[in-house]
């Protein structure tokens, strides 16, 4: 793998799921919540690293391929989703480690599951917009012609995205019918 792109959304991924899992077992696990909340706190840091990493390429003239624009799709997925698993792992956490309440299951069907599933959709409509935002910044900061060309290319995918997303969510549960 000698994509630097690709190693950064790599890393950064590792970095996310060390700092939550070792925040949550300093704040429960070892019982030092303010050592877990600032581990927590790191996270956004790693958006940073990833955008700087894309940025640092495209400035050096390096070709646009699948990794960058992933990186997008990946930064939009982390801000829009990132926080609500920690949430969710948080529960389990202290479920597990403090005697915190049992995880509340969402149900397959029904009024709370269509709200769910919608509530997802627009999730992945604000990490497609914030995909599309970065793509069009660094296409018009850092990047040549070629390379805007290139960059210019994750729309379709966001688009495919969202209708997949859109068929197998919101309307896949909203045709659902419990037998």
């Amino acid at each position: 793998m000698t994509n630097p792109v690709l190693v950064t959304i790599l890393g950064c991924e590792i970095g996310f799921w060390v700092l939550v899992v070792g925040g949550l077992l300093l704040r429960y696990a070892v019982r030092l919540p303010r050592a877990g909340l600032v581990t927590l706190a790191l996270v956004p840091v790693l958006d940073v690293v990833l955008v700087v990493a894309v940025a640092i390429d495209l400035h050096r003239g390096g070709e646009v391929g699948f990794a960058h624009r992933l990186a997008g799709i990946y930064l939009g997925c982390t801000v829009m989703f990132g926080h609500r698993i920690i949430q969710w792992l948080d529960e389990r956490f202290a479920y597990r480690f403090a005697g915190g309440p049992a995880p509340v299951k969402v149900p397959k069907y029904g009024p709370e599951r269509s709200r769910k599933e919608w509530a997802d959709f627009a999730r992945w409509l604000g990490a497609a917009a914030i995909a599309a935002v970065l793509t069009v910044a660094l296409s018009y900061t850092v990047a040549d012609t070629e390379q805007r060309e290139q960059l210019m290319g994750v729309f379709g995918t966001l688009g495919v995205i969202t209708v997949i997303w859109l068929l197998t969510g919101p309307v896949w549960v909203a045709g659902s019918r419990r037998d």
